[in-house]
């Protein structure tokens, strides 16, 4: 299969590039001309968005690409006034040019990835942030191309992940520099909920999307949306009990010495619909050793 894939960089991206790569699929990947690209896989064709939406048409019409996956987004917690620009040109902007180039192409599917954060107290919409604002906008557009044209479109919305190769800030790597450096970190209360997935299941609902939107049925499932949830969920203050466990160190926190953030998510969204045939293979405690003890 000819597949396109934005955000390729990024820390899921670089990940379903190489599961991809494994399973013989021919990859592209789409960046700005300002990407780090040096750690791409040498059998990774990279094309540079070009200037005009007429020529990132033609070239998806040349590459007659089989179908592309959107993982390109910019994610700001909190944002400031200069960041608004960056946030829809990222998030709204750049999709919409992706989506409507597959659809002119008459490429096959399209599958999009959003966000958790789009469903504060788990209703329909209730944006956390401007970020996932952003997000809802895209998927927003999405549906349009879902019921306007002959592309097939899903939606993965996604929940914390973690893995190997993780440079992110995210909680885990806050953790283990946290006990590496002998420090003791102040945070909320900690009864927030969390859901948090290793990254090979999430690449195994990349790999399973794409096998829906490519199945006979595959326009009967166009325009849906599909969470990736974790059966493991649990409050902040009990997930740092078992990352401290699975590594092995004392993990030294003041839980209740910082007050919760404003809009805090406290339960995750739980009514969303998982991906058929979809289920993690991965425990929590096994992704945390293969993330920070393996060699």
């Amino acid at each position: 299969m000819k597949l396109l894939i934005t955000g390729a960089t990024g820390f899921i991206g670089q990940h379903l590039v190489r599961r991809l790569l494994e399973r013989g699929d021919t990859v592209s990947i789409l960046v700005r001309a300002t990407a780090q690209t040096e750690n791409v896989p040498k059998e990774v064709s990279i094309i540079t968005i070009p200037p005009t939406q007429t020529e990132l048409e033609g070239i998806f019409k040349k590459e007659k690409f089989d179908g592309v996956i959107h993982l390109a987004s910019l994610y700001l917690m909190s944002h400031a006034p200069t960041d608004i620009k960056a946030l829809i040109d990222s998030n709204v902007k750049l999709g919409t040019l992706v989506i409507d180039a597959a659809a002119n192409a008459n490429i096959g599917f399209f599958i999009n990835t959003g966000s958790f954060a789009q469903h504060y107290n788990s209703l329909p919409y209730s944006p956390t942030n401007l970020y996932s604002a952003t997000k809802q906008a895209f998927q927003d557009i999405v549906q349009y191309y879902a019921e306007a044209t002959d592309l097939t479109v899903l939606t993965l919305e996604l929940f914390n992940t973690f893995g190997p190769g993780d440079t992110r800030a995210k909680i885990f790597n806050l953790w283990m520099n946290v006990i590496k450096e002998g420090k003791t970190l102040d945070m909320s209360p900690g009864e927030q909920i969390i859901d948090i997935s290793y990254i090979d299941d999430v690449i195994d609902a990349y790999l399973l999307a794409i096998d829906h939107a490519t199945s006979t049925d595959a326009r009967s499932l166009t325009g849906r949306s599909y969470t990736i949830m974790s059966p493991e969920r649990m409050p902040l203050k009990e997930l740092s009990r078992v990352f401290s466990e699975e590594v092995g160190s004392e993990l030294k926190i003041n839980f209740g010495a910082m007050p919760y953030r404003e809009h805090e998510t406290m339960i995750p969204m739980e009514n969303g619909e998982i991906l058929p045939g979809w289920s993690p293979k991965v425990t929590l405690r096994e992704g945390i050793r293969r993330t920070f003890l393996s060699n």
